[in-house]
């Protein structure tokens, strides 16, 4: 390893997750399996991807820990919160998505980890009915905090949380449900003084539960990810508050089966100069999410983040004649029987050689939690990293893991949704902490 100026990972990494459903519990379950060798981290990046680095004779092919210090994922300790009281075990062994044999193994470590009670507005999230809820009495009853209390209540969790576990560091994580869509406005969302008057005021129309975690997380100086598409982090108050308190962010929207195909497929069409007619997507899921999700204020939150996808690979004023009014639609449907088994079907019209049609179709029998969970990982660890290397605010690298990238849309700044250009971004980020020259071109 080269000498850079990244801090070492020494210490413990205190990794708390909001949500104890099926992808908190399929990551945790996993990552404790694997530091006791009897699962294998397949899929993570950080654990085996490679990336060069060095040119002719001195290039090499290095896994991203040979490269920068990466925490080890012995030197993780969970935590979470959850609307839920049942502890990670009982929440794995609920969800059905591993089998008992592969939760047993860490059952006494799973147990051990306990929700705290969730900063959570039912207005949020109406199919949720949970009762593990944070409260304070006001008016000789129990009553739902102001979203001030709310920022407050979690920063004594956050705190609580790293002084009982001897963490030198944490990290926080949304991996629970999508809220209802939050359109941005920037009476409000524009500068951090008017969020923070806005939490203060107990706006509970523009000021949702997530970004009172986020605002939380980054005063207590820890880095945030957003694993869901609600409106939180990205927007220009949280962005101030990431570069005042020197923190990295990243979201939003865990990229984890059809939109990664999308954004994998999609590059096909358009590196073989094809024309596109129409992109079809629907989606049958069974577990938590999709309950929430058939919701329709919650579904228009995950319906932008899916649209926002291919908008940014096939773009019309670069190739009006193969990319002008094609039709994209997006559909999720609850099916519980399926629970966390998701299946997606694609159907894409594509025009050939004289403008002939031909059809493409995709259907992918994917598991969403067991794709999401090395993401989680990943998006962990090397947000963690980020901060070691001092770099705060939108992380843009890490946009590989995320449906829909953070960017500035204020200056009209496009998410990168390309897959391999995405890929690019984080080779060179680890490269440049790493020392070395970042020396991909993003084409």
């Amino acid at each position: 390893m080269k000498q850079t100026n990244v801090k070492p990972a020494t210490g413990k990494l205190g990794i708390l997750v909001v949500g104890n459903g099926a992808v908190a519990t399929t990551f945790i379950t996993g990552v404790l399996m694997a530091r006791k060798g009897l699962s294998k981290p397949i899929g993570s990046m950080t654990q085996y991807d490679k990336v060069r680095v060095g040119r002719g004779a001195e290039k090499q092919y290095l896994k991203y820990g040979d490269i920068v210090p990466l925490a080890g994922l012995d030197d993780i300790v969970f935590g979470c919160w959850d609307v839920y009281p049942q502890n990670a075990y009982q929440a794995a062994v609920y969800a059905e998505v591993l089998k008992r044999d592969d939760i047993e193994p860490v059952r006494q470590e799973l147990e051990q980890i306990v929700p705290m009670q969730a900063a959570f507005d039912k207005n949020y999230a109406k199919r949720l009915d949970g009762d593990n809820v944070k409260t304070v009495s006001r008016n000789g009853s129990e009553q739902m905090p102001t979203r001030w209390e709310m920022v407050e209540m979690l920063r004594d969790d956050i705190r609580r949380f790293k002084s009982e576990k001897g963490c030198s560091r944490v990290v926080v994580l949304w991996a629970a449900s999508t809220e209802i869509y939050v359109p941005v406005d920037m009476e409000v969302h524009g500068e951090l003084t008017a969020l923070e008057a806005a939490m203060k005021a107990d706006d509970r129309e523009h000021i949702a539960p997530s970004m009172c975690y986020a605002y939380a997380a980054l005063v207590e100086e820890c880095p945030f990810v957003m694993g869901a598409p609600n409106t939180t982090v990205d927007i220009p108050a949280m962005w101030q508050l990431a570069e005042k308190t020197g923190m990295p962010i990243a979201g939003k929207d865990f990229k984890t089966g059809q939109t990664l195909v999308k954004s994998g497929f999609a590059p096909i069409i358009g590196t073989r100069c094809l024309g596109l007619e129409g992109w079809f997507s629907t989606n049958i899921l069974g577990n938590r999410d999709g309950l929430v999700l058939d919701e329709p204020q919650n579904f228009r939150t995950k319906e932008v983040s899916k649209l926002s996808t291919l908008e940014t690979i096939l773009k019309a004023d670069e190739q009006p004649d193969l990319y002008t009014d094609y039709y994209h639609k997006v559909r999720i449907n609850y099916y519980p029987p399926r629970n966390d088994n998701k299946e997606s079907w694609d159907n894409i019209d594509i025009r050939g050689w004289m403008g002939y049609p031909m059809q493409i179709k995709i259907n992918f029998l994917c598991r969403d939690s067991i794709l999401a969970a090395p993401v989680c990982l990943d998006l962990c660890l090397l947000i963690d990293l980020a901060q070691r290397a001092g770099r705060c605010g939108t992380q843009r690298f890490l946009s590989f893991f995320l449906k829909s990238p953070m960017h500035d849309y204020t200056q009209g700044e496009e998410a990168v949704n390309h897959l391999y250009r995405q890929h690019t971004m984080l080779k060179n980020a680890i490269r440049e902490m790493g020392g070395y020259e970042a020396d991909e071109e993003l084409d």
